[in-house]
């Protein structure tokens, strides 16, 4: 992933998606709907380090799906993010209107190139957001996170939906303050990253949904550009004054990327703990009496339950042996982050459990690895690290509302993030 390359030549495919070394293989259909997500992650990991998966509106692909051979692959420069490497992308036989388009082709960013293009981007944003800048934040977040809490304990009622009170607020603010994007485009943002992430937004809309998305991250550049503040919107527009050769579109694109991994994970990271408590009480008790730590309650739910089940797109350059496997030049790769998470092979029998007291849990590669993990990654865990143990100091009783059974996640098959998360809220 950190060598430029062209197009390879695909007239003559090596493979399809479903084979591996000229073997017929039964491809795993991710389910557009997600109702069994553990169920699917559980698939993916007994088909083996490599496995054949179709996406949402019958994409085939490739997913790596054990702990060792995702670090393999996400350090290899033969799978690099140039999406004229896919085949398929080739042969337009991936439509416009895809669903998923947007997370695969969503325009020019870090997200998107290798290489030196990758360097000069991903320094860029490292840089506004360094550890210092980052622990700057943590009094902006405290006093977002005590606002928010004071409003839950005004709310009537016996039950609230944690979800959109507190777990989906907190992470938006932050990142809109991170960014410099104006308050009152919060609403419409949250309308549009809904049917931008969902596997069951219209072919109508995703062409208008796109369009909408790159629209308001362009005027919020534009005003930037005339009232700079210190933002990383402006950051970036001052980088690419003082020669560092960003594009508008660059901007534009990277902006996006930012703001849309920037709450998605966190808001599920808030959530999946919240959920993992509910449902182990004797740990929740062992971290409210100081028998373990809250950073060991954001690392094992960002194992466990990571917050991203699957990363899209990457392409192989040249035939990559994973396993006892092939993946084939022209082929597109997947990380199932949801199944890694829980490889017994990196984290013992007991993997498929949730563990506070787990060593390994640091382990984890949820926040990607090797030079593309995630700069945000410091801040989301930042985010979870305030809010959490202010939300059970104000609340320590707090429980699920209905069985987690009867938890819904939304059809988005990037994320593992529920419809709502009701809960009573006990002192």
């Amino acid at each position: 992933m950190t060598a430029e390359t062209g197009a390879t030549d695909t007239a003559e495919p090596a493979c399809p998606a479903g084979s591996a070394a000229g073997t017929p293989t039964a491809p795993i259909v991710l389910d557009p709907f997600v109702s069994d997500l553990d169920g699917e992650s559980a698939a993916l990991r007994a088909a083996g380090p490599l496995a054949a998966v179709e996406l949402p509106g019958g994409v085939p692909v490739w997913a790596v799906t054990h702990h060792a051979e995702a670090r393999q692959l996400l350090t290899d420069p033969r799978i690099v993010k140039d999406i004229n490497v896919w085949g398929a992308w080739q042969r337009g036989e991936i439509a416009p209107d895809w669903p998923l388009i947007g997370l695969v082709n969503p325009g020019r960013s870090m997200l998107t190139v290798d290489g030196a293009d990758h360097r000069r981007l991903r320094t860029l944003v490292a840089q506004a957001l360094t550890p210092r800048r980052v622990e700057r934040m943590r009094e902006r977040i405290t006093e977002l996170t005590e606002g928010l809490l004071d409003r839950l304990a005004d709310t009537t009622g016996d039950v609230v939906d944690l979800k959109a009170e507190y777990a989906y607020p907190l992470p938006m603010y932050v990142i809109a303050d991170l960014m410099g994007i104006a308050e009152d485009r919060l609403p419409r943002l949250k309308e549009l990253f809904e049917a931008f992430f969902s596997t069951q937004t219209p072919p109508e809309q995703v062409v208008a949904t796109l369009t909408e998305l790159a629209g308001m991250m362009t005027a919020t550049v534009a005003e930037k550009r005339v009232t700079p503040g210190d933002d990383l919107t402006s950051a970036l527009i001052a980088a690419s004054e003082n020669g560092d050769r960003l594009t508008d579109q660059e901007i534009v694109s990277t902006l996006q990327l930012i703001v849309a991994a920037g709450h998605e994970t966190t808001i599920s990271l808030i959530v999946n703990a919240v959920v993992n408590l509910s449902t182990h009480p004797e740990q929740r008790a062992m971290v409210l009496a100081g028998e373990a730590e809250w950073s060991a309650v954001v690392e094992e739910t960002l194992r466990h339950s990571t917050p991203t089940s699957h990363v899209l797109i990457r392409f192989a350059t040249e035939d990559v042996p994973v396993g006892d496997k092939v993946l084939p030049a022209g082929e597109a790769l997947i990380v199932s982050y949801g199944a890694i998470g829980r490889d017994e092979q990196a984290h013992g029998p007991s993997a498929g459990d949730f563990d506070i007291t787990r060593t390994t849990a640091g382990r984890h590669i949820s926040f990607g690895y090797g030079p593309h993990v995630c700069p945000g990654a410091a801040l989301s865990r930042l985010e979870a690290g305030v809010a959490l143990p202010a939300l059970y100091a104000r609340f320590p009783s707090l429980d699920l509302a209905v069985p987690a059974s009867e938890l819904r996640n939304k059809p988005v098959v990037t994320q593992n993030d529920l419809f709502e998360l009701p809960v009573r809220l006990r002192g």
